[in-house]
């Protein structure tokens, strides 16, 4: 077994607040307070969680747009949060990122070939620059985009249509690895099942090695081979996408599972009973003592308020942090 691409070590994440009184040390927002997992090379790791559970700060913490505070990110064996700037604007030809808007992460003045190619203009010596149309048009056809509209502006498609161009543009450096946050949100659901289905072939077809984050369970279970369930900046459960899917072991996964009713389960999966999700999401400033869950947990008990649950297995390479796992099944 090789290593795994890239590994998350117990990664923290925290953000200074307005301070209440000048006589008072500032609070601290923990976006992410201890997440950990590995994704290996060709595997799609999906990370799934309510807004505010930590999933796009770990997104961008991944290719550095945001400071590390503790533990620890490995890219290909290095460590990248002591990096210098230099290396890790070398890894960013290495790891690319697809963001959540496809109306906003576009120049609204450069064309489509223009966008494709920005990744070689700032990058010289990885592709000749006479290879660089023929290559663009070959990605815009890959990505389902009309090579003909290649000096259309961004404003001149759908979001459909742009989020194919942000994948075409992830795509021109041949990146080994990249992160997709929430891509289909912004998108009507008709046009989720065409990109889905497009990142589905691309995985196929290029081997690819990616981070796919959403909210949604059935869209992360379309194009993830494993999934991990967070919840206010730790992992709640991990396994692979079918198992966690059909035979979910933590609560919160069982609600965020009753969230989707059109989603379909497989003839093998268990008959479960619906498990309405109560509540906000508590504040990442002052999350609950003990199991970050029980606030809005309806099978909570006193031990569930006194000790935080560590993540630990139960079931073949399945994990939950929960002191009652598969109590919601």
């Amino acid at each position: 077994m090789s290593e795994p691409l890239l590994v998350v070590d117990n990664l923290q994440v925290s953000f200074p607040m307005k301070r209440q009184r000048l006589s008072v040390k500032p609070p601290r927002l923990h976006a992410v307070a201890g997440a950990s997992f590995a994704i290996d090379i060709g595997e799609t790791l999906g990370l799934v969680g309510e807004s505010g559970s930590g999933k796009s700060t770990i997104a961008r913490s991944i290719v550095g747009l945001e400071t590390v505070t503790g533990g620890d990110i490995r890219f290909d064996g290095r460590s990248v949060t002591s990096m210098t700037r230099t290396e890790r604007r070398a890894m960013r030809r290495d790891v690319q990122m697809v963001f959540q808007d496809p109306y906003s992460s576009l120049h609204p003045r450069m064309n489509v070939i223009d966008a494709i190619c920005e990744g070689w203009r700032n990058n010289p010596g990885v592709l000749d620059k006479r290879r660089w149309k023929p290559e663009a048009l070959d990605i815009m056809a890959r990505v389902g985009l009309n090579p003909d509209h290649a000096t259309r502006l961004p404003n001149q498609f759908s979001g459909g249509q742009r989020q194919r161009i942000a994948i075409a543009r992830a795509l021109a450096l041949k990146p080994r690895m990249i992160v997709f946050d929430e891509p289909v949100s912004a998108l009507d659901v008709s046009i989720q099942a065409q990109i889905l289905n497009l990142l589905a072939d691309l995985q196929q077809d290029l081997n690819l090695t990616s981070l796919f984050i959403a909210h949604d369970l059935a869209v992360v279970r379309h194009v993830s081979n494993r999934i991990n369930v967070m919840y206010l900046g730790k992992i709640a459960e991990s396994g692979p996408g079918r198992e966690v899917f059909n035979s979910p072991m933590h609560p919160y996964t069982r609600a965020l599972l009753t969230a989707v009713p059109t989603m379909a389960v497989s003839e093998n999966a268990r008959p479960s009973r619906a498990l309405a999700l109560q509540g906000e999401i508590p504040s990442p400033a002052n999350p609950p003592s003990g199991c970050r869950f029980r606030t809005r947990c309806m099978f909570a008990q006193a031990t569930c308020a006194e000790v935080e649950p560590e993540l630990k297995i139960v079931a073949p390479d399945h994990t939950a942090a929960c002191h009652f796992p598969g109590i919601a099944s």
